[in-house]
């Protein structure tokens, strides 16, 4: 086959063969399709989109690029939790361990920073030793001394999703629902969970801004794992201004740990607890302690501190501190009403916490600090915003980015934390 041929086809409205399909994924993994013509195909499917059974095939090829991890006799049930990526939304990390105290195994493969979302592993990463390769037979031995792992999808499981997913990041094409859902999908499925909860942001910091392109998102994934055997069901979760107050790889872990500790903001807890009760149930442990139980009595901070230890980090050291900090302050006295997720995770990208390139390495401290959020009062010349970077001159060009991010004394459209569920 002709790569050419495939782009052209996508570029002008056609329906990919499952052949076709096929064929691109394993010649993209093999290096024999270059970075520049799967960058074209991706831009047209962004553009045309695909059918159900396109999305399909395509799912299945990238799962088929390689090998699929196998979890059963481990004595517990499997379950897993994927969010689609927002701002300030650092859920995995105390919801990992609080499950796993519950008596769930929670095998949780995770990514790094896309777009102007933060990514899991970039976070964990802050926390010195920690280390997010993990070979499969560690992950089985984790997961039944632990109860939970979270590492990055090795070598072999789903190599076509690794390279397409950082190739997405630097290319303009992350907001695709069959792009999305074969990237999660593919390698959700290869890591071996029984059951799977997927947290699908909606709002201006997600990748689907409205409800009706989530639900699309939430219901081809729902279908993706159902048919292949996976007790799947997906909430819809507000993500139009952001998680928590701080974002940020090293000033997120900061805000999980507080949770952990039986502390936190409200929006992190209830989803972490909601999600929580999600993942037990797809796992038929409907009668297992639950997960608010666990963050109150201190059962997931010490699963927390086990499955850091064991993937070589310090659960007690300091964690990194930008270098330099900027006080934006509130403009005007009132009632905060609006912050705007994207405004504020686009900033914390630019002071250093996320990457233009795939390559580019992040800054662990950078990010901000949300000493308000939408419903709180302020009075003018008071801090509303701390942005973190360890080089000045980042400072301007995030300031730019939060022109026109909040406003004061307006209608407060919020969503609802959970908007919907999906089975």
């Amino acid at each position: 086959m002709d790569v050419i041929d495939i782009i052209v086809a996508k570029r002008d409205g056609g329906e990919l063969t499952p052949g076709q399909i096929d064929w691109v994924i394993d010649a993209y993994t093999r290096g024999d399709v270059a970075e520049e013509q799967m960058a074209a195909l991706n831009m047209a499917i962004v553009w045309r989109g695909m059918s159900r059974a396109e999305v399909a095939r395509w799912t299945d090829a990238m799962l088929r690029s390689g090998d699929r991890l196998d979890f059963t006799g481990l004595g517990r049930p499997t379950t897993d939790k994927h969010s689609t990526g927002g701002v300030g939304d650092k859920i995995t990390l105390p919801l990992t361990p609080a499950v796993a105290a519950c008596g769930a195994a929670v095998p949780q493969l995770s990514g790094r920073g896309l777009g102007h979302t933060g990514g899991t592993l970039d976070k964990l990463e802050s926390i010195p030793g920690w280390r997010a390769e993990v070979p499969p037979e560690e992950m089985r031995r984790l997961l039944g001394e632990v109860g939970a792992v979270v590492c990055a999808a090795g070598s072999g499981l789903a190599p076509a999703d690794r390279r397409l997913y950082a190739l997405r990041d630097v290319t303009g094409t992350v907001e695709s629902v069959p792009l999305i859902a074969g990237s999660i999908m593919s390698k959700k499925l290869a890591e071996g969970t029984g059951a799977l909860v997927l947290d699908v942001k909606v709002g201006s910091g997600a990748f689907m801004k409205d409800p009706a392109a989530a639900r699309e998102l939430a219901r081809t994934m729902v279908d993706i794992g159902t048919d292949n055997g996976v007790r799947t069901v997906a909430l819809l979760t507000a993500m139009d201004t952001p998680l928590g107050r701080r974002v940020g790889n090293a000033l997120e872990v900061a805000e999980a740990v507080e949770v952990l500790a039986g502390g936190g903001p409200p929006d992190v807890v209830e989803l972490t607890v909601t999600l929580g009760r999600e993942m037990l149930l797809a796992a038929g442990m409907d009668g297992a302690k639950d997960p608010a139980d666990a963050l109150r009595d201190g059962s997931a901070m010490d699963t927390w501190r086990r499955l850091i230890a064991a993937q070589g980090g310090d659960p007690d050291a300091p964690l990194p501190v930008a270098a330099e900090t900027l006080e934006v302050t509130a403009p005007v006295s009132g009632t905060l009403t609006r912050l705007d997720a994207h405004a504020v995770g686009v900033a914390a990208w630019r002071l250093g916490a996320g990457r233009a390139r795939k390559e580019d390495r992040v800054s662990p401290g950078a990010g901000v600090t949300l000493h308000a959020k939408p419903g709180d009062t302020v009075r003018a010349g008071t801090p509303l915003l701390t942005l973190h970077a360890d080089d000045p001159a980042r400072f301007p060009r995030a300031a730019e980015a939060l022109e026109g991010a909040y406003a004061f004394d307006g209608p407060d459209d919020r969503l609802p934390l959970v908007i919907e569920r999906i089975a």
